[in-house]
C-alpha cells in the first residue's frame, strides 16, 4: 500500500468520523431538548395544581375591578393553608344551581392544531384554565358574620358595621330590587359573597333559593385572586381592602 492509498485512508475515516459526531450531536440536542421540554412540563404542571392557576373573565360582575377578557392568577394555597380574609377577590366552583345549563360550555370538535397549542400553553400555566363550572366574587362575610342590607344610607353592613366600599362600580340609579334587602348570618365553613358591579352580579343575594341557600362553601373555593396577568394595559395586583372591613370584627 502507497503513501498516497495510506493518506486516502485517513481521510475517509476522518470524514466518517466526523459525520458521525455530527449525527450524535444532532441526537443529543434533540435529547436534551426533549428534556428541558419534559421537565419544564413537569415543573408547570406542579405549579398549576398545588400553587397558582390561571382564569379568565367572562362576564362583568365583577367590573370595574375585573374586566371582560382579562386573564387573572389565583393564588391555590387559599384557604388550605392561608386563610381567607372579608374582601378577598375568590374563584370557587358552583355550590348548586348558581350556573345555569345555558351558562355551561360545551366541549365543540375543534382545529387539532390549533387545539394542540391551547393544550400546550394551559400545561405550562400561561393558558387560561376552564371556567365551565368556576364563579369569581368578593368575600363579603366569613363564617359567622351578620351581613344585612342595608343601612339609612344604603351601604351593606357587616356586624352592624356600615361598608364604605371603593371598589364597586357606580350604580345605574336604578331602584334596588326587593330581593336584594336581606339580613343573612353566614353559618360555619360557608361565605357570602358579592360583586363589585352590584347592578349586574348574580352572587349570594340572589341565590338564596338555592342548595346553599346562597353561601359559598369554603371547600368549594379553588383560590384567592391576586394579579390581573393580562391585557399589560390592566396589569394590577388585586386589593382585599382591609380598611372597608376594619370596624367588622376580626376575621375568623
Amino acid at each position: 500500500m502507497t503513501n498516497h492509498d495510506v493518506l486516502m485512508r485517513l481521510r475517509r475515516d476522518k470524514r466518517t468520523q466526523g459525520d458521525s459526531n455530527r449525527k450524535h450531536g444532532i441526537v443529543r440536542f434533540f435529547r436534551d431538548l426533549f428534556v428541558i421540554f419534559f421537565v419544564a412540563l413537569l415543573i408547570s404542571f406542579l405549579i398549576k395544581t398545588f400553587l397558582i392557576r390561571s382564569f379568565y373573565i367572562p362576564s362583568g360582575s365583577m367590573e370595574n375591578t375585573l374586566q371582560v377578557k382579562d386573564r387573572i392568577m389565583v393564588n391555590e394555597l387559599v384557604p388550605d393553608l392561608i386563610p381567607i380574609a372579608r374582601g378577598d377577590v375568590v374563584v370557587f366552583t358552583d355550590p348548586g344551581g348558581w350556573l345555569s345549563a345555558t351558562e355551561h360550555g360545551t366541549v365543540q370538535p375543534g382545529n387539532p392544531v390549533a387545539d394542540g397549542i391551547r393544550w400546550f400553553f394551559s400545561e405550562v400555566g400561561l393558558g387560561a384554565q376552564e371556567t365551565n363550572d368556576h364563579l369569581i366574587k368578593r368575600v363579603i362575610g366569613l363564617p359567622g358574620d351578620k351581613v344585612a342590607c342595608c343601612d339609612a344610607t344604603g351601604h351593606i353592613t357587616v356586624n352592624d358595621a356600615p361598608l364604605s366600599e371603593p371598589y364597586l362600580k357606580a350604580s345605574s340609579g336604578t331602584t334596588r330590587s326587593p330581593e336584594k334587602y336581606f339580613t343573612v348570618t353566614v353559618p360555619a365553613v360557608s361565605l357570602w359573597v358579592e360583586g363589585d358591579n352590584r347592578d349586574n352580579s348574580a352572587d349570594s343575594r340572589l341565590h338564596t333559593t338555592t342548595p346553599s341557600k346562597g353561601f359559598v362553601p369554603i371547600t368549594n373555593v379553588v383560590g384567592r385572586a391576586f394579579v390581573i396577568t393580562w391585557p399589560v394595559g390592566h396589569w394590577s395586583w388585586l386589593d382585599n381592602y382591609p380598611n372597608t372591613f376594619r370596624e367588622t370584627g376580626q376575621d375568623r
